[in-house]
């Protein structure tokens, strides 16, 4: 449901404490578009997109992430560095302190809605400061048709200002900028930062706890796509592993590229209405669905442009983590509804920079508890500051900072998930071979798109395995065009020592990370862990 059209309703929103706002609802993004361009805040690209810059944070900040401790979450939430408890009085405060800030501007305001699955519908109302940010909620949620505006009611709302800068020491935030969930009253706020994700971002950490506590559903953050035999594959992983670029292919339908509830129907259902899609070196060739997308009602984010309006992809001088969204209808081959069924394959993404994992392997129900938990990639030179030597990254469920509840939750729904469907589990390394980064190369996407084609087509199945001496994974000794020497990754290196050496070191990394669920952990899923004592 496109549901563009602007609508003549118009809405008060001195419910909310906002009072003497010139509301702007339901803007077209052609609307939104324009009025970026006029007040300033964003030029136009020499494809039509709109082209803007964030600010300060170009990224999430995830130590300013709070969820409200009240009698919902407070023995329900996996409490500590990533859920931070917030205060509900302070909320209170602040929140009253937002839309005051907010009363007597323009106020974008979108009704939307997330979960594709009617059966798990749930209505959202955006209000945004800026108008581009309007037009990102436009493209990334879900979008009701006019007719269905009428009597609409939110169940969660969303107050969004960027503008709008916290004071730590009054208002219990850790610096200026701020993403506060809550849940008795269904809010997020979000202030002090332009960053888009976190405005999506707190609306699906709100699903990833209310799906599974309330509606026995798994949330999960992984891209999902379905070919035409019906089964459906879903792609985990972390940020620049490739989980939007693999699952946006021609010869399967697109499902979403980065949030979805398994149901107990054994159904898979898209959170969002669009997709948001990192475009650092994006070529036509190598990405042509994401590349084609950036058309008039697309929105770049952080890229580097010159006067021509042409964007140089390969600029990194803002930031490494340059995006676009989109409508998910900007794809062409897309699943309509963004439903799947029969779940068959699962493919866990790793950026391996360390030139270690093989880039497939089959994986037991155990190591994919364990892998699952662990939610292992590596970070290289230039993603983030200080870093200038890759450093291994565990990020539970491969997305932590979204997961409200502890990760042995989402794990053993997983696994119950797997056994009831009979799922294949793969572990695909999209990251360095030959070498760590620096000495290695990046695994060439078509490799990898021809392993994940070929596991998908069952022509592993009947294939000779060789077991990983160190991590203990399966790993295919042929794979249709695939030379077999880049199945073994110690056989891509010139120095063979020195690869049992890093991966004994990355092995034992595992181990330490783990050692937080170890007592949450049962048997079958310790049996996962790398072999290597050393």
């Amino acid at each position: 449901m496109v549901g563009n059209n602007q609508t003549s309703k118009s809405i008060s929103l001195d419910k909310y404490g906002i009072t003497n706002a010139n509301v702007k609802y339901q803007l077209t993004p052609e609307e939104l578009h324009n009025e970026t361009i006029a007040k300033g805040m964003g030029r136009e690209a020499d494809t039509g997109a709109l082209a803007i810059d964030t600010g300060e944070f170009t990224g999430r900040s995830p130590q300013d992430r709070f969820l409200v401790e009240d009698d919902i979450t407070k023995d329900r939430v996996w409490w500590g560095d990533i859920n931070k408890p917030f205060d509900p009085d302070k909320f209170d405060k602040l929140y009253k302190k937002i839309t005051a800030y907010l009363s007597g501007k323009d106020v974008y305001v979108r009704d939307s809605y997330a979960c594709a699955d009617p059966n798990y519908r749930t209505n959202i109302r955006v209000m945004n400061e800026y108008p581009w940010s309007n037009m990102f909620v436009n493209s990334m949620f879900l979008r009701p048709e006019e007719s269905e505006l009428d009597g609409f009611e939110p169940e969660w709302i969303v107050v969004n200002a960027p503008g709008f800068m916290a004071d730590p020491e009054v208002d219990g935030t850790r610096q200026h900028n701020f993403a506060i969930l809550n849940f008795t009253k269904k809010m997020a706020i979000v202030g002090g930062t332009g960053y888009t994700g976190e405005i999506k971002k707190g609306i699906f950490s709100a699903l990833n706890f209310v799906l599974p506590v309330f509606k026995n559903t798994l949330p999960m953050h992984c891209s999902a796509n379905v070919g035409e035999n019906g089964e459906t594959a879903l792609f985990f992983g972390l940020s620049g592993t490739g989980k939007t670029t693999l699952s946006a292919v021609p010869n399967r339908k697109l499902i979403g590229d980065d949030e979805h509830g398994w149901t107990a129907e054994n159904t898979v259902f898209n959170f969002e209405g669009g997709c948001y899609a990192k475009v650092i070196d994006l070529t036509e060739d190598k990405e042509p669905d994401i590349y084609r997308a950036i058309k008039h009602g697309a929105i770049l984010e952080n890229v580097i442009m010159d006067d021509n309006g042409h964007v140089d992809y390969t600029d990194a001088s803002i930031t490494q983590n340059t995006r676009v969204s989109y409508p998910i209808h900007f794809i062409d081959n897309i699943q309509i509804p963004s439903i799947g069924h029969n779940p068959k394959n699962i493919f866990f993404l790793t950026a391996d920079a360390f030139g270690v994992l093989p880039p497939i392997s089959k994986l037991t129900p155990g190591q994919a508890a364990y892998h699952f938990i662990s939610g292992y990639t590596a970070k290289v030179a230039g993603t983030e500051e200080g870093i200038d030597e890759p450093l291994p990254s565990f990020s539970a469920c491969f997305g932590a900072p979204f997961m409200p509840l502890h990760p042995t939750k989402y794990a053993e729904m997983l696994s119950e998930k797997m056994q009831q469907a009979g799922v294949n589990v793969w572990l695909v390394n999209t990251g360095w071979t030959g070498g760590p980064y620096g000495t290695g190369s990046r695994m060439k996407l078509k490799y990898t798109r021809a392993m994940i084609d070929a596991a998908l087509d069952g022509e592993l199945e009947n294939v000779a395995y060789k077991i990983h001496p160190i991590f203990g994974l399966n790993v295919p000794q042929e794979c249709p065009n695939v030379p077999s020497e880049v199945l073994n990754p110690k056989d891509t290196w010139a120095d063979q020592a020195a690869y049992d050496k890093q991966a004994h070191q990355l092995a034992r990394s595992f181990k330490e990370n783990f050692d937080q669920f170890a007592e949450y952990a049962n048997e079958e899923i310790m049996a996962g862990a790398p072999l290597t004592d050393q």
